[in-house]
């Protein structure tokens, strides 16, 4: 499912759109404080601005909403991670740049980030493998990036999996900075993470020369 296969009794897409964003934007706000399932439609129509009639113009469930939301977060996410990811110049010096922006932005959107993870169980099936895809193709950016900043130091396979672990790690500042946030700053924390990618990359290829390997 996509946001365009959410019904609307409502024709008119430029004001569809305008609707929904605003929806989001007020749902947001509330998931943040208590929760989906603790939320109303009711209080998701007035945090938009308008009456729950014409909420249910725009979406059909309350999960509509949620759905809304996640791949809002998403788009967001994969947007801002595009526009930091320069590739005219790739080099290592280029990688460590981006993975500074992204930690960045994973500090930014942490409370979205936790929202996306915290209630997407709460989706259909056929909605959630659309948002597991889409967290592929945001993790193929950062492997793309990989593979031209560092293309004779990581094979193919290694790009998959620490592009994966890279991801994870920005999302890491989020959901444990309870713990985290009390014991680094994100520059701390970042350059903790920078100093373990390049030194695994290093030891790796030492192995290899020593063992002979590819």
């Amino acid at each position: 499912m996509t946001d365009k296969q959410i019904l609307s009794s409502v024709k008119d897409h430029e004001l569809i759109e305008k609707r929904r964003k605003q929806m989001i934007q007020g749902a947001i706000t509330l998931f943040k404080e208590k929760g989906f399932h603790r939320t109303t439609t009711k209080e998701i129509a007035k945090a938009s601005g308008f009456s729950i009639g014409t909420l249910y113009e725009y979406i059909r469930t309350k999960e509509d909403i949620l759905f809304l939301v996640v791949d809002s977060i998403h788009h967001q996410v994969r947007h801002q991670l595009e526009a930091i990811i320069d590739l005219a110049s790739p080099s290592i010096e280029n990688f460590i740049s981006m993975m500074r922006s992204y930690f960045r932005l994973m500090d930014d959107l942490q409370e979205e980030v936790l929202i996306l993870y915290q209630e997407v169980k709460s989706l259909k099936k056929d909605s959630r493998d659309y948002v597991i895809k889409k967290e592929r193709d945001m993790v193929t950016i950062l492997e793309r990036a990989l593979t031209a900043c560092l293309p004779q130091a990581i094979s193919k396979q290694d790009a998959e999996l620490l592009a994966n672990n890279i991801f994870v790690q920005g999302q890491m500042w989020g959901f444990r900075r309870w713990i985290l946030q009390k014991q680094f700053t994100l520059e701390e924390y970042t350059n903790g993470q920078i100093e373990y990618l390049l030194r695994s990359l290093r030891v790796e290829n030492e192995t290899k020369q020593l063992t002979g390997g590819a």
